[in-house]
């Protein structure tokens, strides 16, 4: 049976859903409509899809009008990929008028908006997947199963440092993430990710979390101070921005330019701000602890202006020690496909038990998006591929990952430590 998908939120990140339901799992899936606060960007988008991916241009709704797309086009799943912050309304609103729901992460920015929806879940009986895509990668995988498999006992402790580099870590600092009324910051825009992969790899929850964080490297105070301070406000067509390593020009890139710098006379909106500007709210270097419901504690590091992307990873337990490292290639995601974006391009898992000689683990190269698991995880939503028993994320899981970095935010404006209980109730 063919299922019928309406898209909210035509930005970069919406691609590798329409991608996915148009190319390999055109038999199963069905986009019906699109639905944006502009209406440049989602003409740009009909156009990838009829020129590029073969598709029919499909209705298009202004935000205002999306109750009228439901009840037009009648969708049995509404994919929600638009700006961070609004998240909730469309999920909400989509369960209410009678549809299953798939979200990007993170599923919401704050407390009161992850109570709405959790209570909106219970209300509507609806089905709500958060698309957590690393769950999927190959050597993410291989590392929950040689925890559940006992191979380094009972886990005691994690270290999780995670690295975005000079391209894509500084990509927050131009977009709309750099508000953190819109992103609720790195620690949740990003780290939801790796919350929730600990929340995989161990079976467990967060419990206690205190945290650090502060913007260090980008925005005005830091470049002032650094002595490289650039007066532009934004890069593109600016001359004295050429040889900035920091600039983008959205009209170099042909996705870029479709979807924000044809789409800017409309609202407004530049994709290409200075990441050494005014008006950046969000931190850029952060340390979080987490002590979690089976008493294990994590400490936690992500920096955004590192010369590496990707991570580190180390987990101890009563019977050892696992070691994972990963390099990822950088990006910038201007919404042309996903098939680089997080890919995987080194990988190294060690062993070491507590009596015994050390081995590295074997772990198939995951081909694609972050290190593979875009294609699994698609298969599984939009094509044929048997679920796997505890892989797709669901409401729950999407707000114990987020429950993580809110708290660390209120942890980090408090300088106290936060009961992750007291935030919502489930």
């Amino acid at each position: 049976m063919t299922k019928t998908y309406a898209l909210v939120g035509t930005g970069g990140r919406a691609r590798m859903f329409y991608e996915a339901i148009l190319g390999p799992h055109r038999d199963q899936s069905r986009l019906v409509a699109l639905c944006d606060t502009n209406a440049a960007r989602m003409d740009f988008t009909n156009r990838v899809i009829s020129w590029e991916l073969g598709g029919t241009a499909v209705p298009t709704y202004k935000a205002a009008d999306f109750a009228n797309m439901i009840a037009e086009t009648r969708p049995d799943v509404v994919i929600v990929t638009s700006i961070d912050r609004t998240h909730h309304q469309y999920i909400i609103a989509a369960m209410e008028l009678g549809c299953d729901v798939i979200t990007e992460k993170p599923m919401t920015t704050d407390p009161e908006k992850c109570q709405a929806i959790l209570d909106a879940v219970a209300r509507t009986g609806r089905d709500l997947r958060v698309t957590f895509n690393y769950r999927y990668a190959p050597h993410n995988s291989a590392l929950r199963e040689l925890i559940a498999e006992g191979a380094i006992g009972k886990v005691t402790s994690v270290h999780f440092e995670w690295l975005l580099d000079t391209r894509h870590g500084a990509d927050y600092f131009r977009r709309w993430h750099r508000d953190k009324r819109n992103s609720g910051g790195l620690m949740v825009h990003k780290s939801t990710h790796h919350f929730d992969l600990v929340n995989f790899w161990l079976g467990s929850q967060p419990d206690t979390v205190f945290g650090m964080g502060d913007l260090k490297f980008y925005g005005r105070a830091n470049a002032e101070e650094r002595g490289v301070f650039t007066p532009y406000t934004r890069t593109t067509g600016v001359a004295a921005a050429k040889d900035d390593p920091f600039a983008i020009d959205l009209t170099d890139n042909p996705v870029q330019k479709g979807l924000y710098w044809d789409a800017e006379a409309e609202d407004g909106y530049q994709r290409d701000q200075n990441v050494f500007g005014d008006g950046i709210s969000i931190e850029d270097t952060m340390n979080v602890i987490v002590r979690y419901r089976n008493k294990a504690v994590m400490t936690y590091s992500l920096y955004a202006y590192a010369p590496w992307e990707g991570f580190n990873v180390a987990i101890n337990g009563t019977g050892g020690r696992l070691e994972l490292t990963v390099h990822e290639n950088s990006y910038i995601n201007a919404g042309a496909g996903s098939d680089t974006e997080g890919a995987a391009k080194g990988v190294e898992l060690y062993h070491f038990p507590l009596h015994g000689e050390p081995r590295v683990v074997p772990v198939r190269h995951g081909e694609g998006g972050h290190g593979g698991g875009d294609k699994i995880m698609l298969e599984e939503i939009f094509g044929n591929a048997t679920p796997r028993p505890g892989y797709g994320a669901n409401h729950r899981d999407g707000a114990l990952s987020i429950l993580t970095g809110i708290a660390a935010n209120k942890s980090f404006a408090t300088g106290m430590p936060v009961d992750v209980n007291t935030l919502v109730r489930f």
